[in-house]
């Protein structure tokens, strides 16, 4: 058996990582190829293209790319007449996955979209695109299973992968001993994973922890950043702008960091669903420019846009949202943690909150299931097509 995964974010490529260690622990001499990133590299996938490097959002962002994504395309649409893998698997990345699927489907290989585009958020009419290229989406998210289901699309919820996080990445004790304050508070910082998102986003949150050590002096903040070169350049901007604060910078310890803070301050992503998991409070924002939120009102109808809270149907974790220049950003991020500093009472109960959104949503297991599935729905694939030529 051979399945090829296209995957364009670098958190997708943890998760396609794990999923294919699955895959292959049930199906031995299984092969795997695809577009992705370096954990799926080293699962064992034959990466064609290293796509998450490319991992833009907005779309100023990227219409510089488009020549590249359209090589891209072409290469994965070769590899794809030529080798006849008995299914793809997508995962996120809509944008660049749609012509995937398209391509697999003219080709008769079954595809199978695991984390699938948020249209319960955005873009609902693009239901028939899928419909027309996907035969079964795996979904992570109870309402989002049940907003496919309610449109006739075959969908599985199988709970979200990144509380497979928890299992899979076992936290380095002996890092957390080491780096656990004996006295005082951490404030983790969570930049992004992106380049872009790191250089424009570091600034406001270098600006927040400033004026948090103003109002707290116990603190020390832990910077969680996901590539080297993105810690490097947070340093060095936090050196150029005065030093002056315990800060401590970090690469591949954001699990151990999470689980060390008081609380976070975080970009939205699904890291959200980590600090969840781990039990720590976080306070998330989003930015982005005036003529992106313009669009954005005209299209994005959600009440929420981080993951807890949408899971939640509530607002239990401060949102923020920062459009242009943004002047207030830096003290508007530490006005949405600081009551939880001043007061113990008060980050009491948003644990109590916490836990009990955790109780109803945090399950493990999510990728052990999406392999079984997988698994499953391309075996009887392939028997239905053997019947067919029989007939």
């Amino acid at each position: 058996m051979h399945i090829f995964f296209s995957v364009g974010e670098p958190s997708g490529d943890q998760h396609a990582a794990h999923l294919i260690r699955a895959l292959q622990h049930r199906h031995p001499g299984l092969k795997v190829s695809g577009l992705g990133g370096p954990a799926m590299e080293v699962a064992g996938c034959e990466v064609i293209y290293p796509l998450t490097n490319l991992a833009v959002m907005g779309i100023f962002r990227v219409l510089p790319l488009l020549t590249t994504f359209y090589k891209v395309f072409r290469q994965a649409r070769a590899h794809l007449k030529q080798h006849r893998p008995d299914a793809v698997v997508l995962i996120d990345f809509p944008g660049f996955n749609w012509h995937i699927a398209k391509a697999a489907k003219s080709l008769g290989i079954p595809v199978y979209y695991f984390m699938p585009p948020q249209m319960w958020a955005w873009g609902g009419w693009r239901i028939h695109k899928l419909k027309r290229t996907v035969d079964h989406v795996i979904s992570g998210l109870q309402f989002e299973t049940e907003w496919y289901a309610q449109r006739n699309v075959p969908v599985t919820n199988v709970g979200h992968p990144f509380f497979d996080e928890i299992v899979h990445h076992p936290l380095d004790q002996s890092f957390v001993r080491e780096w656990k304050p004996q006295a005082g508070r951490v404030v983790a910082l969570l930049p992004g994973s992106r380049g872009h998102e790191v250089t424009h986003n570091w600034p406001r949150m270098l600006e927040a922890a400033r004026m948090l050590h103003e109002r707290f002096d116990d603190l020390t903040f832990y910077v969680a950043n996901y590539k080297e070169k993105q810690r490097q350049w947070c340093s060095e901007e936090f050196v150029r702008t005065g030093g002056g604060l315990r800060m401590n910078f970090f690469v591949g310890r954001t699990p151990e960091i999470i689980d060390i803070a008081d609380c976070a301050l975080v970009v939205s992503g699904s890291v959200a669903l980590e600090l969840l998991a781990r039990r720590t409070p976080y306070a998330t924002f989003y930015s982005c420019s005036k003529l992106t939120h313009w669009i954005g009102r005209q299209i994005i109808h959600i009440p929420h846009f981080s993951l807890p809270n949408l899971m939640a149907n509530r607002r239990i974790f401060p949102e923020l949202l920062f459009v242009g220049e943004a002047p207030e950003a830096g003290r508007q991020m530490a006005d949405a943690i600081s009551p939880w500093l001043a007061d113990p009472q008060q980050m009491t109960l948003k644990l109590e909150e916490l836990d009990a959104l955790r109780r109803d949503v945090v399950n493990a297991g999510a990728l052990t299931r999406t392999a079984d599935l997988i698994l499953r729905l391309t075996t009887d694939q392939a028997q239905t097509e053997q019947l067919s030529s029989a007939a």
